[in-house]
């Protein structure tokens, strides 16, 4: 499993970005699974779901550079988090990628998307129309849409709530989209609002953004 990015943004936090070539059983081979794991293992469909689960599970470990096991449940929100590391952690994978962030200070979101043209139908349904506004009208829109996107995705993974909604409880300050910069998100959790300084940036024809608590 090559690894293709690796960004530090400071001492405390840093993500890793994969591309998955290895097989299942080359894989498991770098595994310690539990029963419930195996069983949960067990259940995904062959294919890429299986492929991405142990692949983040890898990276994990090279993250962690650690030989011990490592539990990584997923709470009641479907939010995974290490049981047995203090480390904060978010997961992502798309297609051949999969990638995975940690932090030591606080929680921590990431999201990766391959950019297609179909984010343009449903941009209403995550974006207000004051939002849509400042969507840029030339050939990086497309872009500007999957930041925006991932924006709100990588959010929606560190606050862990499953009933936050993109378009009701998140807002995105205008902003210039560049093919690596910061915006400004908003998200308001039942009357209480706070800001996060969201980082996204083009990496091949993937969108990449996260964020630190």
């Amino acid at each position: 499993m090559p690894l293709v990015y690796l960004r530090e943004i400071d001492q405390d936090t840093k993500f890793a970005v994969w591309r998955i070539e290895e097989s299942e059983s080359e894989l498991l081979a770098q595994l310690q699974l539990d029963e419930r794991e195996k069983t949960l293992l067990t259940g995904f469909t062959k294919g890429k779901r299986r492929l991405h689960w142990m692949c983040t599970r890898v990276l994990l470990r090279s993250l962690l550079q650690t030989t011990d096991y490592i539990d990584c449940p997923s709470d009641a929100n479907g939010k995974p988090y290490l049981a047995n590391f203090p480390q904060k952690i978010s997961l992502t994978h798309s297609f051949d990628y999969a990638a995975v962030m940690i932090s030591n200070t606080g929680e921590c979101g990431i999201d990766m998307e391959l950019v297609k043209t179909k984010v343009e139908r449903i941009a209403h349904k995550f974006l207000k129309p004051e939002e849509l506004a400042f969507i840029t009208h030339d050939e990086q829109r497309i872009l500007q849409l999957y930041a925006c996107w991932s924006a709100k995705e990588a959010v929606y993974k560190l606050q862990g709530n499953i009933g936050v909604s993109f378009l009701d409880n998140m807002h995105i300050a205008p902003f210039h989209y560049e093919d690596q910069g910061i915006l400004h998100l908003t998200l308001d959790r039942k009357g209480e609002e706070t800001t996060f300084k969201v980082h996204y940036e083009k990496f091949a024809e993937y969108m990449l953004a996260y964020v630190v608590e």
